[in-house]
């Protein structure tokens, strides 16, 4: 078992994300984006400097947070444009000596029921990507975000059984703020413990996001971990008890909102977050630990 984060909550360049890695003692990062464009997208050199300052500085990336049929993304859009992702993805990761990529199963199409999600063309597409990922000697990983699978476990689930052999990375805060579209309307927000149990034997990778949903206000605050509705204590737990030896990776949320451009900080309060936001993990973990062990 490991730690690592979404260094870019910490900061916008390479090297404020590597300095905060350092100072949380780790030596893996889940590199998304630097300087504001995905790693999978920044220009080449600009690549190389990256990778070299990280070798430079004993820091490996574990985990490419690819934008790979993201929430961004409807089925509808050309394939040959995912393919053409995952062809630049594969070689960057193959640079960096990655072997783990996170994925997602396309944009919900506003407006349609669950069941008039494009269903057999999002699972059609899935099959290619993970085909050409598994080819590359690589994993892909699908995230419970904004997308099909995310509608709830059942269609996670729905997803491994017409996508064989997808392995997941399950994160803890997104069930919080996401609906039960698998219940009638008005829907339900879903159970991080209830996802989690349902579909924990796919689980390779975790994302630790924690969060309390504000009904008034529509929308979720995010939190430290186990203080919001997560149930981040209890997945840690059972993950840690069952001999989990995975990566456990933090996604706080506290300064900068990735995907809202509305929530924004200064590189410092970014940084000094994502340093705690990493402690109060290790403590967490710490702490099951020793009491999975009987308080030795």
């Amino acid at each position: 078992m490991y730690l690592t984060g979404f260094a870019d909550e910490a900061s916008r360049n390479i090297q404020g994300q590597i300095d905060a890695t350092k100072r949380l003692g780790w030596h893996n990062i889940e590199a998304r984006t630097v300087n504001g464009t995905n790693i999978t997208d920044i220009p080449k050199p600009e690549f190389e400097s990256v990778i070299d300052l990280l070798e430079q500085n004993g820091i490996r990336i574990n985990c490419f947070g690819s934008a790979i049929a993201n929430w961004s993304k409807p089925p509808t859009d050309n394939f040959d444009n995912t393919v053409e992702e995952v062809k630049r993805t594969i070689k960057r990761m193959q640079r960096a000596g990655t072997k783990l990529v996170r994925i997602m199963s396309y944009a919900l199409l506003p407006d349609k029921d669950p069941d008039r999600q494009m269903a057999p063309e999002r699972f059609r597409r899935l099959r290619e990507i993970k085909k050409m990922f598994d080819d590359a000697g690589i994993t892909p990983l699908h995230e419970n975000c904004m997308n099909y699978g995310g509608m709830s476990y059942k269609h996670t689930l729905e997803l491994i059984e017409n996508v064989p052999g997808l392995r997941l990375v399950f994160d803890t805060g997104n069930p919080v703020f996401l609906d039960d579209r698998s219940k009638p309307k008005p829907c339900p927000k879903q159970s991080s413990w209830e996802f989690y149990n349902s579909i924990k034997e796919h689980i390779s990778y975790i994302h630790i996001k924690d969060c309390i949903w504000k009904e008034d206000e529509k929308q979720p605050v995010y939190t430290f971990p186990n203080e919001g509705n997560g149930d981040v204590y209890k997945i840690l737990t059972d993950l840690i008890r069952n001999g989990y030896d995975g990566g456990i990776s933090i996604e706080p949320h506290l300064a900068v909102v990735f995907h809202d451009e509305a929530v924004k900080a200064e590189e410092e309060v970014m940084t000094e977050k994502y340093i705690e936001y990493g402690r109060r993990t290790e403590q967490l973990i710490d702490k099951i630990m020793k009491e999975l062990s009987g308080g030795k």
